[in-house]
């Protein structure tokens, strides 16, 4: 192939301070947030419209070039870094960052696939709307990447996955054609929903660059408790107990393992620790209403007392003003970077049923620790719906590549018993190239095969991020 003609040709398409060809300028790009896939690519491209795109696209279906889609890089998976051994380029969406529309009528926001996710809830808020998308890469996460993998997050519980919030979609296909199905419609029955086929693909069947989201009414009231229990059968016993007093204003139910918490507190300077209790299991709990006053507080209360008297807490603090709101919150969103900071570790983000939680967290506890003794076990997340984030973190002193060489082996080891939970091994961070081997496992023969074809039908040559969801 020659890549003189292919970069002359990508020249004519893009000024030349957007297209990266030296490694050293590549390696951000190249490189997964993790640390642990870098592959080169032969160019990051930056287009600054959808029709770039479109001109990018056809030129690398007529090379054979492959393109890896690529928004904010904090994929988990590797799902938005290059493979190995294949020609290939990354389309960097970052250029592409205008909000396009707000609108306060239909409660919606039109954005370009680059807007970073923080930036769009910050231009919904000063419309006094919402973006209820909490995830913890929202300062760096754009709203394509997010819709490629369509992300979950601390709000799952009460307004779902990024699916629910997507009403129309602007893509680029494998051959370069431009879709545009930017509808602002909460119904249109006619015929297929083509906007599913993109959304949590991965980027493996079409490239989003703009998207017509559902914002909601800003909640004037929010009140935030963080409570300590002995167990997660206690927990589920909290959770049902808010189900039974008001399920509408529950915003978010987030699970931190013991263990966690302990690390976070060695690892993370500036985080303060507001309970005298210290426990195996705790929980912190949100709740939001659009309407202003005391009722959220009392209803707080309320339900606090109730489980104090119940015997399902053994402690309990309330944050008093939005300041404390955010250190308790500040307990949760540094679980990740303090796990990093801890050492090497190993990230299954997995679901169950929710009344499946206490036993696959007690068997997959034992799982790791017989296949690898002295590991730290430190378990959090999404409670409220189900999906653990149950991460592992190599021994104290231990060598960070040996504990990384036992990767797959203890990851299938959770997902074992994930399977026989009748879980998922993939609940909100996606396939990408790391977890794309569980697939054949994971999925029964018509499942996959079906998914192959829809692949197949939507990129014949296989040049939309190759690698990702299914095995090469």
């Amino acid at each position: 192939m020659d890549i003189t003609n292919f970069i002359n040709a990508l020249n004519k398409i893009l000024d030349p301070q957007d297209i990266i060809t030296d490694s050293k300028e590549k390696i951000t790009y190249d490189t997964d947030w993790r640390g642990i896939f870098h592959n080169d690519c032969l160019a990051v491209v930056r287009p600054k419209t959808t029709q770039q795109v479109a001109d990018i696209v056809k030129l690398c279906d007529k090379f054979k070039i492959a393109i890896v889609p690529q928004g904010g890089n904090t994929s988990l998976v590797g799902g938005a870094t290059p493979i190995f051994n294949q020609n290939q380029i990354i389309l960097s969406l970052n250029r592409m960052n205008k909000v396009r529309d707000i609108n306060k009528i239909d409660y919606t926001i039109t954005a370009e696939a680059g807007v970073i996710l923080e930036e769009a809830q910050n231009i919904a808020l000063q419309s006094d709307l919402y973006l209820p998308i909490m995830i913890s890469s929202q300062g760096s996460a754009q709203i394509g990447g997010i819709i490629a993998t369509n992300a979950g997050g601390n709000n799952t519980l009460r307004y779902g996955n990024t699916r629910e919030f997507v009403l129309g979609l602007e893509v680029v296909t494998a051959n370069g054609e431009i879709l545009n199905i930017l509808h602002h419609l909460r119904k249109d029955n006619t015929g297929y929903d083509l906007k599913q086929f993109f959304i949590g693909s991965e980027g493996t069947l079409g490239i989003i660059t703009a998207a017509v989201l559902q914002l909601h009414a800003k909640p004037k009231s929010t009140e935030v408790a963080l409570c300590a229990l002995n167990d997660t059968h206690q927990a589920l016993k909290l959770l049902r107990l808010f189900h039974q007093y008001n399920p509408a204003a529950l915003q978010a139910f987030e699970y931190i393992s013991g263990a966690a918490m302990k690390m976070l507190q060695k690892y993370i300077d500036d985080v303060v620790f507001p309970l005298e209790t210290e426990t195996s299991t705790y929980i912190l709990v949100e709740l939001a209403l659009p309407q202003e006053g005391d009722s959220l507080k009392i209803l707080l209360e309320t339900i606090l007392e109730a489980a104090l008297k119940q015997e399902i807490i053994v402690d309990a603090v309330l944050a008093e003003n939005e300041k404390q709101q955010l250190n308790l919150w500040k307990l949760r969103e540094e679980q990740a970077e303090s796990q990093k900071r801890a050492g090497a570790n190993i990230k299954n983000d997995v679901s169950v049923p929710i009344f499946a939680i206490p036993e696959f967290i007690e068997r997959a506890t034992q799982a790791c620790e017989k296949l690898y003794p002295a590991i730290r076990v430190t378990p959090f997340g999404h409670l409220g719906d189900g999906n653990i984030h149950f991460n592992l973190v190599q021994p104290e002193n231990d060598n960070p590549t040996n504990f990384m060489q036992k990767s797959h082996a203890l990851m299938d080891a959770v997902c074992k018993i994930v399977f026989d939970l009748n879980g998922s091994f993939s609940a909100e961070h996606g396939v990408g190239q790391l977890k794309n081997y569980m697939m054949l496992n994971w999925k029964n023969n018509t499942e996959l095969s079906l998914m192959k074809k829809i692949k197949k039908t939507l990129d014949p040559n296989n040049l939309l991020n190759p690698g990702k969801i299914f095995p090469e």
